[in-house]
């Protein structure tokens, strides 16, 4: 395959100089990555890279992955919360070279799986800054927590609190924090409303329930209870369900305080900072936010008369979806009579499953050609035996578009790749990281002998 025959260093992968294609000075905008920019042609260039040319090197399915927006936005947390522990949230997408520049970055790791564990600390990943949660943490999961020192776990049932103090040392005690569900309803679809009672994870601050943890957590000599936990959803766009929860986990404070003769030092807020995927979108600024919270977070902790402790975020999708752009090539157009048009591609719910989950709406755009033809209104769909594989509904796409046309989607970096199947054994698409005009292949692209290397029988 093409991707064996790259190298793996920045210097034998590098592409022409993007002046020999007359960038055109002006970024295309968010959702698209800050590097982003018209070329010659129809071209695209993220990280100087062309997309056209990419897609050539590499095939499709592909996603570009850009290098400086991820650094840029993990930055951009740093310096609106320079006093808060920032931790990416490794769901939204983890590979080794993510694990490394969060960690260049200065950010932490949260991670929810022995998997994502594994592979972090591998790549180098410091565990004594990487969380652990999870709502059915294994006894395995637990153990390899704690022998490789992981900084902190979350705890997220009454059982975790027996089973992890038993294989903690009383000398060396595990930091622990208790996710709480705060009653607030926020987020993009009701499938990621983690913060509202009446599902599967954390305890619930109204009927006692985090108070009953509390209480059996402190009476483990070997857990220490640092702190509060939670996580309202995802894809949120306004501070104040934020600002809401604060509220209520300050009171939880003051009561654990008032019962227990206990500060706790830390408050997690958890992620779901919203992104634009469309360039209508809001999205959740990182300075706003900040101001927002570390002002309510003072405010609520005088009038309690409590120290105000340190806050931890865990930001995923707003470092890493608008970081990647998924390529796709157009396989087959199809005019129905009722007058829609389907434009199929090579790709489609094995690597992003999100529209058929959510029903998420995503930016498209024909790159590598320039067409004068009028825009019509095409449904890009991929090629799964399912009628919801559609990865834009209603895009607006040049009335000649054909196949072997190249379709670029941005804001493609979270929860596609990490949440892809292998559904009709279409293998997973590799993976580019793009940099200074250069790019490097950081996933190989998975093929039918991974698959049928996993068989061990017939």
């Amino acid at each position: 395959m093409l991707e064996t025959q790259v190298a793996t260093s920045w210097s034998a992968t590098a592409v022409r100089p993007s002046a020999t294609r007359t960038a055109q000075p002006e970024p295309l905008g968010s959702p698209w990555p800050a590097s982003a920019r018209p070329g010659r042609g129809g071209e695209v260039l993220v990280g100087g890279v062309g997309l056209d040319e990419a897609a050539d090197r590499f095939g499709t399915p592909l996603y570009v992955l850009d290098e400086g927006e991820v650094r840029a936005r993990a930055r951009a947390y740093r310096a609106a919360l320079p006093q808060a522990e920032v931790l990416y949230a490794a769901k939204a997408f983890l590979c080794s070279a993510m694990a490394d520049w969060v960690a260049e970055e200065g950010l932490g790791l949260d991670v929810c799986s022995a998997g994502e564990l594994r592979l972090a600390t591998a790549a180098g990943f410091p565990p004594q800054r990487i969380l652990l949660h999870g709502n059915a943490k294994t006894p395995e999961e637990l153990r390899l927590a704690r022998r490789l020192r992981v900084g902190r776990i979350v705890i997220d049932g009454l059982a975790e609190i027996p089973r992890l103090a038993a294989l903690a040392i009383a000398d060396i005690p595990q930091q622990v924090l208790i996710r709480v569900v705060p009653g607030i309803a926020a987020g993009h679809h009701s499938a990621v409303r983690t913060g509202v009672d009446g599902q599967k994870f954390g305890f619930r601050i109204a009927g006692g329930d985090a108070a009953e943890a509390v209480s059996r957590t402190l009476a483990q000599g070997s857990l220490h209870l640092v702190g509060l936990h939670c996580h309202l959803g995802s894809q949120i766009t306004e501070v104040e369900p934020y600002l809401v929860a604060l509220d209520r986990l300050v009171e939880l404070l003051a009561e654990v305080r008032d019962r227990h003769g206990v500060e706790l030092p830390e408050l997690d807020l958890g992620g779901g900072h919203g992104v634009r995927y469309l360039p209508q979108d809001r999205e959740l600024d990182p300075a706003e936010f900040a101001t927002a919270v570390s002002e309510r977070l003072a405010t609520r902790c005088v009038e309690h008369g409590l120290a105000v402790p340190r806050l931890i975020i865990e930001p995923g999708r707003a470092i890493a979806a608008p970081a990647a752009v998924a390529l796709y090539r157009v396989l087959s157009l199809k005019h129905t009579a009722d007058g829609r048009t389907f434009a199929a591609v090579d790709g489609g719910m094995s690597d992003n499953p999100r529209p058929a989950l959510y029903g998420s709406a995503y930016d498209v755009r024909l790159v590598g050609r320039i067409s004068d033809a009028p825009t019509a209104v095409v449904d890009v769909v991929g090629r799964h035996c399912e009628a919801g594989d559609v990865l834009v509904h209603d895009a607006r796409l040049p009335a000649d578009l054909r196949p072997g046309d190249l379709l670029a989607v941005p804001a493609a970096g979270a929860y596609q790749l990490s949440m892809a199947s292998g559904y009709n054994l279409v293998g997973r698409p590799a993976v580019v990281a793009v940099r200074d005009g250069r790019a490097r292949l950081l996933i190989r692209r998975e093929t039918v002998e991974d698959f049928r290397a996993r068989e061990v029988g017939r």
